[in-house]
């Protein structure tokens, strides 16, 4: 195998850990998902809102920030773009969320981006998750209660 061809072994398998993130995620399949992801991996969230941390670091810690998650978003996730990287186990993808908040049946249409580092096994072991908090919090936000920058919400543990 040359090392191109094992360059872009080394993509195909880091996108597909990306891929199969989002996939077991909007299935809410939470013990498959964290398995995806190495026992000391980090999951951080630049944008997080009041009371959602910024950076959650372990498998345990990690199961435990996404285990509300099926219960509160029912959600798929699409239009996937892979954007070209130097780097075959760094991923960086653009995807949007389409569905719903469960708690108050609120569409929840989210764009993100995310900046993805994986090992020699394509295991997630650094995850940059650039996506917009106010959409949460509007979703979130039942429709009696009039919108307000200040409302912070939990999803995560």
């Amino acid at each position: 195998m040359t090392v191109q061809q094992d360059g872009a072994a080394r993509r195909a398998a880091a996108q597909h850990a990306v891929a199969e993130h989002l996939r077991l995620t909007a299935a809410g399949r939470t013990d498959e998902w964290v398995k995806l992801f190495a026992p000391d991996a980090v999951l951080e969230f630049p944008y997080a809102p009041a009371g959602v941390p910024q950076r959650v670091t372990g498998r345990d810690a990690l199961r435990a920030h996404m285990s509300n998650f099926p219960k509160t978003f029912d959600v798929e996730f699409v239009d996937l773009v892979f954007h070209e990287t130097v780097d075959p186990s760094l991923v960086i993808a653009e995807f949007r969320s389409t569905g719903t908040a469960l708690p108050t049946g609120k569409p929840y249409e989210q764009t993100c981006i995310s900046v993805v580092q994986t090992d020699g096994d394509a295991v997630i072991t650094h995850y940059l998750d650039y996506w917009n908090p106010l959409v949460a919090i509007e979703a979130l936000t039942p429709h009696d209660v009039p919108s307000d920058p200040d409302l912070s919400v939990t999803f995560g543990g």
